[in-house]
């Protein structure tokens, strides 16, 4: 019985585990492109987060920002 499942790889210690298990012949590894799995459309997932502001209000709120951590 084959089954598949998809793992994401929290540390690197993971990956020589794994490699040792394709040795054992008991997993195959299928290596898949990383930039063709995930495509994010970033103008259609923040249009609109934003409010269109003059620069001096963009200026004087980072000037809070700064100030606050001082």
């Amino acid at each position: 019985m084959i089954q598949t499942i998809t793992i994401d790889i929290i540390n690197n210690k993971a990956v020589r585990l794994i490699q040792d298990l394709e040795i054992l012949q008991l997993i195959r590894v299928h290596k898949e492109k990383q930039s063709s799995a995930i495509t994010t459309n970033w103008e259609a997932k923040y249009k609109g987060a934003m409010q269109k502001q003059s620069l001096q209000e963009v200026d004087s709120q980072l000037n809070e920002l700064r100030n606050e951590w001082e």
